[in-house]
C-alpha cells in the first residue's frame, strides 16, 4: 500500500465490464496523453496533445511492433490535470467490447509505458489529488453497489459532498469554540474570558444535537443498504411458502400439503416503493420427533431473533399461549398478523395485551388476494423515511463508529462545562471530537492500512 502512495506511474484498466458492445479503457497520470498518443493515429495526423481538452478525436489503436497492425478503430476523449476524475491527465479509448481487443488495447498501454491499475486506484489517486475527501470516495463504491433507488440516492447525495458538508459546518463550530478556549490559555495569566460558559454551553448542545442526529441515522441508512430481514413463521401447512411465493412472484419454494415441507430456511429479496426486502421463509413451528425437521424450527427461532419484522401466518385462531409466546419471541420488533386462507374461512383473533401493537392484514396467498395490502403493511412497518438526493444519512460503519466516538468526545466537553473544568481540559477533549470528525473525510487519517482497507474493494477500473 506504501508503494501505491508513492507511486505516480501511468495506470491504465478496463473500465467496462466484458461482453458489451463497448469496452471503455481509462488511462491516467502525467504521461497518459502522451503514450495513448503512441498508439492512436488519428485522421490527418492529428496528435492528441495538440487537441483542446475535453475534446474526443476518432481514429485507431496501432501497434507499431515487429509487425505493424490495427488493433480497433476508437474514440479517444483527453482531460487534462487538474480537470479530470483523478486530478491527473487522463484519456479513456472507447473501444468495440471484444475481450480479444480490449485485452490487445491493454497490452500495447503496458508496453509503452503504463502499470495495470490496482482495485480502486484510479479513486484513490482522486482522493490524494484532493478531488474528493475520503467519504465521497467511498460513495463511489456504494454507488456501484447500488441495489435499489434509495440506496444509490443517498450515495449520490454523499459523492456531491452533502455529508462532507455537513461535516464541514460542525468543525468550524469545534474550531470556534476550541480557538476561544485556547485564546483564554495562552492569556491565563493576564485573567481574560474569551469564552462565555453559557455561549459555549449552547454551541457544544447543538453539535452534541447534530452529531447524535447523524449517529442515529446510522439504523435507516444500514436497512437501506442491507436491505431490511422479514422472517414468515407459523405453524406447518398454514400457507408460508405460498405466500412467499406470491410475494416474490416467482415459484420459489416448494409448496405442498404435506406437513413440514420446508425442513430449512429459504431467502429471497424483492424491493417495495425502492427498498430491498430480505424475506425468509422458516420451517413450520410445530412438535415432531423427525430430526432434520427439529432443526429447522431451531433456525426458525435463530432467523425470528435476527429478523427486524415478523409475518406470523396463520389460518384459524391461535391459543393464548401461541399468542404469548409469539409476543415474547417479537418484543422490539414490528410484528404483522396475516390472516392466510381467508377464501375457506374467517375467524376473530383472541384479545390479548401485547407489549407492541402488531399490525393485522388479511389474505388469500392461493389465490393472489389482499397481497399488495400486505406489502403496504411491510413497507410501513420498515419505518423508512422518504429518501431525497440531499438528505444526510450515515450508511457505513467506519463513519458511524467516528461519528460516535466524536458524541463521546462532545458529550465529555458538556459535562465538563457543568463542572467548570479548566479550559485545558475542555481543550482536550474538543481536539479529540474533531479529530474523529476529520478521520471521516480523511482529514487527519495517516495510517495506510486504513487506506488500503477502504480502496481494495473497488472494483478495478474504478
Amino acid at each position: 500500500m506504501q508503494a501505491l502512495l508513492n507511486d505516480r506511474q501511468t495506470i491504465c484498466a478496463l473500465a467496462t465490464s466484458v461482453g458489451g458492445a463497448l469496452g471503455v479503457i481509462r488511462v491516467s497520470g502525467n504521461d497518459a496523453i502522451d503514450i495513448v498518443d503512441r498508439a492512436f493515429k488519428a485522421p490527418k495526423s492529428k496528435k492528441l496533445h495538440a487537441l483542446p481538452p475535453q475534446t474526443v478525436q476518432y481514429g485507431h489503436i496501432v501497434d507499431e511492433g515487429e509487425q505493424t497492425q490495427t488493433i480497433d478503430e476508437v474514440l479517444v476523449t483527453c482531460f487534462r490535470a487538474p480537470h479530470s476524475y483523478t486530478g491527473e491527465n487522463s484519456v479513456e479509448i472507447s473501444c468495440h467490447g471484444s475481450a480479444y481487443i480490449l485485452n490487445e488495447v491493454l497490452k500495447l498501454l503496458v508496453r509503452l509505458g503504463c502499470r495495470q491499475a490496482q482495485p480502486g486506484e484510479f479513486t484513490q489517486r482522486a482522493f490524494l489529488n484532493g478531488k474528493m475527501d475520503l467519504s465521497q470516495a467511498e460513495a463511489v463504491a456504494d454507488l456501484i453497489a447500488a441495489t435499489n433507488r434509495a440506496s444509490a440516492q443517498l450515495a449520490l447525495g454523499q459523492l456531491r459532498g452533502h455529508f462532507s458538508g455537513e461535516l464541514a459546518a460542525l468543525r468550524d463550530k469545534l474550531l470556534h469554540i476550541t480557538s476561544l478556549i485556547e485564546l483564554e490559555l495562552d492569556f491565563s495569566d493576564q485573567d481574560v474570558t474569551f469564552a462565555d460558559r453559557q455561549e459555549l454551553q449552547a454551541l457544544a448542545e447543538e453539535i452534541r444535537t447534530k452529531i447524535a442526529t447523524l449517529a442515529t441515522s446510522f439504523e435507516t441508512g444500514r436497512a437501506i443498504k442491507a436491505g431490511i430481514s422479514v422472517a414468515i413463521v407459523g405453524k406447518t401447512n398454514v400457507g408460508k411458502s405460498t405466500l412467499l411465493n406470491r410475494l416474490l412472484k416467482e415459484e420459489r419454494a416448494i409448496v405442498s400439503d404435506i406437513h413440514g415441507t420446508t425442513r430449512d430456511v429459504i431467502e429471497d429479496t424483492i424491493q417495495i416503493n425502492g427498498i430491498n426486502f430480505r424475506f425468509i421463509d422458516t420451517a413450520g413451528i410445530r412438535k415432531t420427533s423427525d430430526e432434520i425437521e427439529s432443526l429447522g424450527i431451531e433456525r426458525t427461532y435463530q432467523k425470528l431473533t435476527e429478523a427486524a419484522i415478523v409475518l406470523w401466518v396463520i389460518d384459524k385462531a391461535p391459543t393464548l399461549s401461541e399468542i404469548e409466546e409469539m409476543n415474547a419471541h417479537t418484543r422490539g420488533k414490528r410484528l404483522i398478523v396475516v390472516s392466510n386462507k381467508t377464501d375457506a374461512q374467517s375467524f376473530a383473533f383472541p384479545t390479548f395485551s401485547w407489549t407492541e401493537q402488531p399490525t393485522f392484514v388479511s389474505v388469500s396467498a392461493k389465490f393472489n388476494t389482499n397481497i399488495e395490502s400486505l406489502e403496504t403493511c411491510i413497507y410501513n412497518a420498515a419505518n423508512i423515511p422518504e429518501i431525497h438526493e440531499n438528505d444526510v444519512i450515515v450508511t457505513n460503519v467506519r463513519h458511524y463508529e467516528a461519528l460516535s466516538h466524536a458524541l463521546a468526545s462532545i458529550q465529555r466537553v458538556l459535562e465538563g462545562i457543568a463542572l467548570d473544568l479548566s479550559g485545558d481540559l475542555l481543550a482536550e477533549d474538543l481536539r479529540q471530537c474533531l479529530h474523529f470528525l476529520a478521520e471521516i473525510t480523511g482529514g487527519s487519517i495517516t495510517s495506510n492500512e486504513v487506506l488500503g482497507n477502504i480502496f481494495k474493494h473497488f472494483c478495478i477500473g474504478k
